[in-house]
């Protein structure tokens, strides 16, 4: 897949002529991925814009006792790591790669001056950015009114709409393990494996090692909603 094809997929830059897209795609850096590696860490300078070409990103926080937490996964088509880009801050979360994943990188002053030469890019970009306020404010309700088992169904519904074979239903594509599923949603592996259990028993999912499919959405939204 060529840096144009990239572009293309990108919600961001949907609206650019092919002129201006193959003079964007002439300013990113293409690098490949293996599985867990770091993109880049909590504090670390604002550099470039990613784009996702194939494989998965999780943004993450890291606590002083080493404890993780998990804010978004990013898949094919996505970008990410525009926030601090835009305020010229530190990295306010890392990125790690959850499968091998390939990327394009955009500069930040090619980025920038993207913004300030077409309006109708930066007025997609405040779309995203409310975007991700959204989530996260919609990630704190989450952990200030949800028990463990309503948020690991939140988690769950949305790893299925977001990374889903069947959009909403059916198996959820990631391969994520007990400890990354317990990053998801602010809980304890141990906690985690027993709701996993209690939903498999209860028929809403069905579990087959790492792999997990819903059967009952409906049932899992009401999981959500206690």
């Amino acid at each position: 897949m060529s840096a144009i094809d990239v572009l293309y997929r990108v919600p961001l830059f949907a609206d650019l002529h092919d002129e201006e897209l193959r003079e964007l795609a002439a300013r990113l850096g293409k690098r490949a991925f293996a599985e867990d590696m770091i993109l880049f860490h909590k504090g670390s300078p604002s550099q470039a814009l990613y784009l996702i070409e194939s494989g998965r990103v999780r943004a993450f926080v890291l606590s002083d006792e080493g404890q993780e937490m998990t804010l978004d996964i990013y898949g094919p088509g996505e970008c990410f790591g525009e926030t601090a880009l835009v305020d010229g801050q530190m990295r306010c979360a890392g990125a790690m790669t959850l499968e091998p994943t390939v990327t394009y990188t955009l500069p930040r002053d090619d980025f920038l001056r993207c913004l300030e030469r077409r309006p109708a890019v930066a007025r997609r970009a405040l779309t995203l950015l409310a975007d991700r306020l959204n989530r996260l404010t919609a990630f704190a309700e989450h952990l200030a009114f949800l028990d463990v088992p309503g948020r690991m169904a939140t988690v769950l519904l949305e790893l299925a709409e977001h990374h889903g074979v069947d959009e909403g239903h059916g198996e959820i594509r990631l391969r994520l393990t007990q400890a990354e599923l317990a990053s998801c949603c602010a809980a304890s592996r141990v906690m985690v494996n027993k709701v996993l259990g209690i939903f498999r028993d209860e028929g809403l999912i069905k579990l087959e090692g790492q792999a997990i499919t819903i059967l009952d959405a409906d049932g899992l939204r009401r999981r959500a909603s206690c």
